[in-house]
Parts: C-alpha cells; structure tokens; sequence
C-alpha cells in the first residue's frame, strides 16, 4: 500500500489502529472507520443495533465523538421479508439515535448473504486521540466489558446456547461504549493507548498494541472477566476466527504458567462490539476505575504492561 505523505494524516492503516484520523485545524480533526458483518443473532432489530454498536466503538476507541454515519447493507433480492430490512434499519437507527449520530444516507446491494454496518465520521482534538501505541512500562490494563462473545453466538447458531447466556452477550454488544470513551478522554494524560476489543479478541488486539508501543503486555488470565457461560460452551463452540487467531497471534504470545485450554480460548475469542482496553498510568488507575464505576461502566484491571521482552504478549 502507499504511504500517505499528507502531513494532516495523524493516523492510518501502518498502525492497526481502530480508525483513521485527519487533522483539519488547530482544533478539530476527523476520525474515520469503517464496520459491517453478517448476523449474529436471530433477532433482526438487534442485529442491527449490535452492528450500530461495534461501527461507532472505533470511533470511541480513538477519543472522539461520532457525529455522522453512512449505511452499508446487503440483502437478498428475492425470498426475503422486507420487514426484516426495516428492523435491521430501524435497530442501527436506535443505537445510532442514542449516540447523538445523525444518519446522512449509505449504500445496499444484492447479495445472497445478508450483511449490514455502517461507516462513521467523527471528531476529536488533533492532540487528544487515543492511540493503540504509547503504552508504558508498568501502566495498567483496564478493560471495560466481559469477552467470550464469539463462544456464545457461535454457540447460539448451533443451538447450544442457554436463554441466559444469549441475553446478557447481547446486552453487552449492545451497549455502546460511548460512556467508557467519555471517561478516559477525561483523564487526558492519564491514558497512554487505547483500543477496542473485536474481531481479533483480546491477545490479538493486546499484542498490536505492544508492537506499536515499547513494552510487553502482561495480562492475567483469572482476571479477565467472562460473560455468564462463555468458560463452559468454549470446548464445543469455538469461532472458525479464533483458531485463525491463535494461529496468527499466538507466535508473539508466551504463557508463563500453565492456562486451561478453553481459558485459552478464550483469550483469542474473536468478539462483537467488545469493550476498551486502557492503558493508563498505575498511581492513576484506581481513580480511573472508579470514574467508570460512577459512570456505569463495569471495568476492570486485567495486567499490566512491562518492559518489552521478545514476546508482545504474557498470558500469566
């Protein structure tokens, strides 16, 4: 690919980061991205709101505020109900509605697997975005939603999903992390990096942060909270993407100990609309925690980040 040599480029696709940014003044710069998958849950409304959810969290994860979104969807021409169209429209238009994003227009085409997400312009302070690198030895890793995401759809496609286990994951998908965003762009220099949790779970995720920042991310494994039956569907439920994940990721990973194999799995579980992974200074971390806690969000401390050894990532 070219590299840009725009000076106004602040941040492009060299650093893994969840969204591009573009400084346009002193002031003001735009954060760019863009998000779309095919279904996860049975629900067409919900489908939609999840897809609203996990476009606008790159923006989030960037520090910035989502302003406008731009749909992109596939549909089957024939054979499909055109209520359903409407619900997986009227679902995004709800998350996007409650994230203040106004709906400017987007794109549909034929297609025989149904897909739908959106792309999303927002704003930041050109020397307030949240990077994915700058971590700093001894910073702390908060986290700010459960993961196991991936077990549970997977799971849930196959009909072995218990009704409970269903609920919360999309709760949790559901939720924008609009509030957690808020909260670490409030601590300003408190926070070193920051990114959000998807499609390459959380040692994936981790791992690029620490191969953009000069240090080693060591996370442990018993504190990295789970959605309610993720451990227990993981050994029969496994995505086909966190086999790829492990696969890819697991090369710059060492464990220090040994680590359940379905924990393990976990650890790579490709996720949907995941929560923010912060690195934030460690005299700081408990006021952090408790600036979420007040806000709504349930965070936590999961590792913390350590001088950089051969390995991007320890699993302890």
């Amino acid at each position: 690919m070219p590299v840009p040599v725009d000076d106004r480029v602040l941040v492009d696709y060299r650093t893994a980061d969840d969204a591009g940014v573009y400084r346009l003044d002193e002031e003001r710069a735009l954060v760019q991205t863009v998000d779309f998958f095919t279904p996860i849950v049975d629900d067409a409304s919900t489908y939609g709101r999840i897809a609203a959810a996990n476009s606008l969290s790159d923006v989030y994860a960037m520090g910035g505020r989502p302003l406008t979104a731009l749909a992109i969807a596939a549909f089957p021409a024939r054979d499909f109900d055109p209520v359903l169209v409407r619900d997986v429209f009227r679902g995004g238009s709800d998350a996007l509605r409650e994230a203040g994003v106004v709906l400017l227009g987007g794109h549909t085409v034929q297609d025989q697997e149904v897909k739908f997400g959106y792309a999303v312009t927002g704003l930041v302070h050109p020397d307030r975005v949240l990077r994915n690198g700058g971590v700093r030895p001894g910073d702390a890793l908060i986290l700010t939603k459960p993961i196991g995401t991936g077990v549970i759809t997977t799971a849930l496609k196959h009909d072995r999903a218990p009704a409970d286990a269903v609920a919360e994951a999309v709760r949790v998908m559901s939720a924008l992390n609009r509030a957690a965003s808020e909260v670490l762009v409030a601590a300003g220099p408190a926070v070193h990096a920051c990114t959000d949790i998807t499609g390459f779970g959380l040692v994936g995720h981790a791992s690029e942060m620490a191969e953009n920042s000069e240090a080693t991310l060591e996370i442990e494994t018993g504190a990295v909270p789970l959605l309610p039956g993720a451990l227990a569907l993981a050994a029969r439920n496994r995505p086909g993407g966190a086999a790829t994940n492990q696969a890819h990721f697991s090369l710059v990973v060492v464990e220090r100990g040994p680590l359940d194999d379905d924990l393990r799995a976990l650890m790579y579980d490709p996720q949907t609309s995941g929560g923010l992974l912060a690195a934030v200074a460690p005299d700081l971390a408990e006021s952090v925690l408790d600036a979420l806690a007040r806000a709504g969000v349930d965070a936590c401390l999961v590792g913390r980040a350590t001088p950089p050894a051969r390995h991007a990532v320890a699993l302890v």
